[in-house]
């Protein structure tokens, strides 16, 4: 084949073949602004979706059940930051609004729940000596010293804590621990007492399961006239391995708890320092009685 020949068949085959349509300007924006159209319908609900789910994440957060990563209701409150003579600090209240935090030695409502000094304040330390006084032979209490780790449970605390109002008289709970030693091992003995007045139950294990919400198997001891309600042995809550409790007859509530650990960073006891029988008697004992 020559050279005129091959061009005659290229010419063939091309008029044989369909010609393609003209461009026109007019569709190609047409299908441009149709593409342009479907993504702003895809963000539009993209971003209606997000709205949604932000307004979801809000309400859960502010509802029973949310996560909330503010402080509870139950945390610690430390001093207030305001001036003293702003409107907040001028009527601190407590859990009920309507309910004023009692008033402190200086004569000015406290600023929370927690006595920082007076007289509760001190029926808090008194509670301590106390704890310090029954320590049994062949355990000491130790103090905190230096160089313990900053997440150690103190070897020594107090507290006084205003719980409520009822019928216009303040119940005052006081709280004190202390860690008792044998050798390098350590555990823990703490009381809490509560004053008159207060809410508790008054059937000796009712009482004793009524200990910071913990439940065991529990048992009643007699001292003297006295009932007092015994948790030899945890079923859930194992914060203390051994509890007792015991309403005196004027409404005062005393619960004494044992651990063989004070916490990870020491050694635990290998046999609790008190029998069922102490630590019910020790519940009764004058010397945590207050008022």
């Amino acid at each position: 084949m020559n050279g005129n020949e091959l061009r005659a068949a290229l010419r063939g085959e091309m008029a044989a073949g369909h010609t393609p349509p003209p461009l026109s300007t007019a569709a190609m924006l047409g299908v441009a602004r149709q593409a342009r159209a479907r993504r702003r319908t895809v963000w539009a609900c993209a971003g209606s979706a997000a709205a949604v789910l932000a307004l979801a994440g809000v309400a859960t957060a502010n509802t029973p059940g949310g996560v909330y990563s503010g402080p509870a209701d139950n945390a610690p409150v430390g001093p207030s930051t305001k001036p003293a003579d702003s409107a907040s600090a001028a009527a601190p209240t407590s859990k009920d609004s309507a309910t004023p935090w009692p008033t402190g030695p200086d004569g000015r409502p406290q600023e929370d729940r927690t006595a920082q000094a007076g007289s509760r304040y001190d029926q808090g330390v008194r509670l301590l000596s106390e704890i310090v006084s029954v320590v049994p032979a062949g355990y000491t209490a130790p103090e905190d010293a230096t160089g313990r780790p900053a997440d150690a449970m103190p070897r020594r605390s107090h507290q006084a804590q205003f719980e409520e109002r009822v019928d216009g008289v303040d119940v005052w709970s006081y709280m004190s621990s202390a860690a008792l030693a044998q050798g390098e091992r350590t555990g823990r003995l703490l009381v809490e007492t509560h004053t008159a007045g207060n809410q508790l139950p008054s059937e000796p294990c009712a009482l004793a399961r009524g200990f910071w919400g913990m439940q065991g198997e529990c048992q009643v001891v007699t001292v003297g006239a006295a009932q007092v309600g015994v948790v030899a042995r945890p079923t859930v809550d194992d914060r203390f391995d051994q509890w007792a409790a015991y309403r005196h007859p004027d409404g005062v509530v005393v619960f004494v708890a044992q651990g063989r650990r004070l916490d990870a960073n020491e050694p635990a006891l290998i046999t609790l320092p008190f029998s069922l029988r102490e630590l019910a008697g020790l519940a009764v004992d004058e010397r945590f009685h207050l008022e």
